[in-house]
């Protein structure tokens, strides 16, 4: 099998080339810079022009199209361009792979189509599976237009999954940008009531790599722990795998000022999403327990 891959030297990118690999996956990544594929992979990758290369020829029954392309949403403050950027690097992304599908002449065997648990819009504490309407905010609507970015895929009678993916644990990411504090003894931010969704980056591309090869496997999946926390017990954790106590909450006032809208929609308001139908499909987790998966990634 092949697989294309859109975002392929993201976070997650990488790591899914490296599961990848290690199942004897042919892969092509797509950049706008092929040199840069070959710095970030040593052998077993080809790196292809997003905009010149003949890519789409490659595409046929035994290839799946990964598209985890998109500007970081924590990369500044969110300005209405910031804005703009964010939403237009997910949506032209995926309509340009639909375009390459529809210039190849052949249909791939599936396409997993990158979202986020940010689709359920703030929830609070309440729990939210797969089949829980799309919410309110910016990330709801950024991640509807993301999924029906490639949804044409599914008329032309492509099987799509949707990966609704939460906080991922791993070497970087949302993860390294909360040491620091936490060295500080600072703790969960806000009233530490609402929801955090987390998984670990084995699960993360050990369930795309179920998907892409589970062909009874088709639309909205949250790639998210089965068992997810509040901000408070995240802390808790979070300092007792550091060995420091997290001792005093971030007010959200200080997160406002710093971040504004961001602070609101991605730091003091969360979601406490259920992988129910990745479980019924047969996933398995590696690291379900927070403690175990904090404790894997911090060494």
């Amino acid at each position: 099998m092949r697989a294309i891959i859109a975002g392929g030297t993201g976070f997650i990118g990488k790591s899914l080339v490296e599961e990848l690999k290690a199942h004897d996956w042919e892969i092509v990544v797509l950049s706008r810079r092929p040199k840069k594929v070959a710095e970030a992979f040593e052998t077993g990758v080809i790196g292809m022009d997003w905009e010149n290369g003949d890519w789409p020829d490659m595409i046929g029954p035994d290839t799946a199209i990964v598209n985890l392309a998109g500007a970081n949403i924590a990369a500044g403050r969110w300005t209405g361009s910031r804005k703009q950027h964010i939403l237009k690097s997910r949506v032209n992304a995926g309509k340009r792979l639909v375009e390459a599908v529809k210039k190849s002449g052949s249909l791939p065997a599936v396409m997993i189509q990158a979202s986020a648990v940010g689709y359920y819009g703030p929830c609070g504490s309440a729990l939210v599976d797969e089949y829980a309407p799309f919410g309110t905010g910016f990330l709801a609507d950024v991640t509807r237009q993301w999924e029906a970015s490639t949804a044409e895929l599914e008329s032309m009678g492509v099987r799509r999954c949707l990966i609704r993916t939460a906080m991922v644990l791993g070497n970087g990411g949302a993860l390294e940008r909360m040491m620091t504090p936490f060295r500080l003894y600072l703790g969960p931010v806000g009233s530490g009531l609402q929801g955090m969704s987390w998984i670990h980056m084995r699960d993360e591309v050990g369930a795309i790599r179920f998907l892409m090869e589970n062909r009874a496997t088709s639309g909205p999946y949250n790639l998210t722990s089965p068992e997810p926390v509040n901000s408070r017990v995240f802390a808790k954790t979070l300092g007792k795998v550091m060995g420091r106590p997290s001792a005093f909450p971030v007010p959200g006032i200080a997160l406002r000022l710093l971040f504004g809208e961001m602070a609101d929609e991605v730091l003091l308001s969360g979601q406490m999403a259920q992988p129910e139908r990745l479980l019924k499909a047969g996933y398995s987790f590696r690291f379900p327990a927070l403690y175990d998966a904090l404790s894997d990634v911090l060494g």
